[in-house]
């Protein structure tokens, strides 16, 4: 009996030594990972053009300020401030002048109010690119403003009006920086297009989609497209100190449907059991308590905590770098945040709901609206057939009013030229960016009409935001700083000339990705 305890007790301590050994090999991965391993590879000087760097000849805010007060809003396809749009092309006429009298600039209106600048390069060898921005804006009441929503008034550094953030800063200012250029006798050697769409609230699908119909007649093929979507972030991540650029290489997909239930008309005084409201009450509070799955590790979310796991501080960087180890835990967290939970998975927004026609009438029908945000490893199929069973009442009916998949990631590696220009031009205007990181667009942009013009779609808007920010964009109190906005025209006048360069210097024999 002793020699068998002692048996025992050998394969206990065996065992246990096994354990410690396990986990002490664990332990030396994960340190090794967080403080030897380097981390992915961070932005990379390219060689510049050599033309002086910024020197506006007047203040730029002025011109952002005048584009705000036209109030360009979109209600709907079908419903449209069409003045206001014309106006807007009007306004850009007179105070660009230099753009709409060179003559190596070509510029036409397409679908009736939306514009296409041909900027032809000294050098018709060099593939060319695209910037991208929107002139519409969506509706604004004066109910919750500090001042009115379009009369673009300055307060304390910042200039409030609607489409301050989304997005006439980028429109005026990529057309800004052109002028400054153009002032300077500066021509590109890269050629580059300029498109400014009138409807990318409302889908698109009468600006940007039919210039990138255009486009792809005149056989057009782009190096990059760089759009609106991702910003730098400033204080939205614990344990990171400095600002972080993040640029979006893929946007999330959308489904907008509607659901309904047909039921007889009847008198309150005499009630069935089961009302059309309350059918498809209960059927949308299924969608609401059953969300879809949280697919971190399964689309390019991750990619933006590898690239910044060096800067965060310990003991998060132990964390970050080893992701395979703590996904689980980080998945958990990041779901617990609206902001955060969208990264991760299809997100589901009851957005209308209508029903009912009189307090004593028991109401025929009952409708609602719902937009879904489709993670990038999933497709429409998927994420309908999801719905179907989480509802799994024939009583329903679900119409689809528009959907389309995620898009197509872009490259993000030494060899992706745009990556490369946007991050020699981050360090040249934002030397308080500690990184440059990939990231996900869960909003959707004109850019998704694009996709057969260049595999290397980015959208990224050079704006520093803080965390009390992300609300103003659709919502109340929408401003731009004015450094922002005279930093995000020294970006773009940047970002032309840094595009003129031939080709990418050879990586380091270093360089690598983790």
């Amino acid at each position: 009996m002793a020699e068998r305890r002692g048996r025992l007790r050998g394969a206990a301590w065996a065992a246990c030594l096994g354990l410690c050994g396990v986990a002490l090999a664990l332990l030396a991965v994960v340190l090794v990972r967080a403080y030897v391993l380097p981390p992915p590879a961070g932005p990379r000087a390219v060689m510049g053009s050599g033309v002086p760097r910024w020197l506006p000849a007047h203040a730029p805010r002025d011109r952002d300020r005048s584009a705000i007060k036209i109030q360009t809003v979109s209600f709907s396809p079908e419903d449209q401030n069409t003045t206001a749009l014309a106006e807007f092309g009007n306004y850009i006429k007179k105070v660009f002048p230099a753009v709409f009298s060179t003559k190596f600039i070509q510029h036409e209106i397409i679908g009736g109010y939306s514009h296409l600048f041909t900027v032809q390069g000294s050098d018709p060898q060099l593939m060319p690119y695209m910037l991208l921005a929107h002139m519409d804006v969506v509706p604004a009441s004066q109910e919750g403003w500090h001042v009115p929503p379009f009369s673009a008034k300055e307060l304390d550094g910042f200039i409030y009006g609607r489409g301050t953030m989304d997005n006439k800063n980028s429109a005026i200012g990529i057309l800004q920086a052109l002028e400054f250029l153009l002032r300077r006798d500066y021509r590109p050697r890269r050629s580059f297009y300029i498109g400014i769409g009138h409807d990318e609230e409302v889908s698109g699908h009468k600006g940007a989609m039919k210039i990138a119909a255009l486009l792809k007649a005149r056989g057009v093929k782009l190096s990059f497209l760089l759009d609106e979507g991702s910003v730098i972030l400033d204080g939205f991540l614990e344990g990171i100190k400095n600002p972080v650029a993040v640029i979006a290489i893929t946007e999330k997909g959308s489904i907008t449907a509607n659901f309904s239930v047909e039921k007889e008309q009847g008198h309150s005084s005499v009630p069935p059991k089961e009302t059309s409201i309350g059918i498809l009450a209960a059927a949308l509070s299924r969608l609401e308590q059953n969300p879809m799955p949280n697919l971190f590790g399964h689309g390019p979310e991750i990619m933006i905590l590898e690239h910044l796991a060096s800067e965060f501080r310990f003991p998060l960087n132990l964390i970050m770098t080893n992701l395979w180890l703590f996904s689980p835990i980080v998945s958990r967290i990041l779901e617990q945040k609206p902001s955060t939970n969208a990264l991760v998975r299809t997100t589901t927004a009851i957005t209308m709901f209508s029903a009912g026609i009189k307090s004593n009438v028991i109401p025929p029908s009952a409708k609602a609206t719902v937009n879904f945000r489709i993670h990038p490893s999933q497709k429409v199929e998927e994420v309908l057939e999801i719905v179907q069973n989480t509802i799994a009442d024939d009583r329903v009916k679900i119409h689809l009013q528009e959907a389309f998949d995620p898009l197509p990631i872009s490259p993000w590696d030494n060899h992706a030229f745009g990556v490369q220009i946007f991050r020699r031009t981050l360090l040249d205007v934002f030397p308080d960016v500690s990184s440059v990181a990939p990231g996900i667009c869960i909003g959707n942009t004109d850019s998704r009409h694009f996709t057969n013009l260049t595999d290397a779609i980015y959208r990224f808007n050079p704006l520093v935001f803080k965390p009390d920010d992300l609300p103003r964009v659709h919502g109340l109190n929408e401003k731009i700083s004015v450094e922002g906005y005279e930093k995000q025209v020294e970006f773009l006048y940047q970002l032309i000339q840094n595009s003129d360069i031939n080709k990418l210097p050879e990586p380091h024999a270093n360089s690598h990705e983790l």
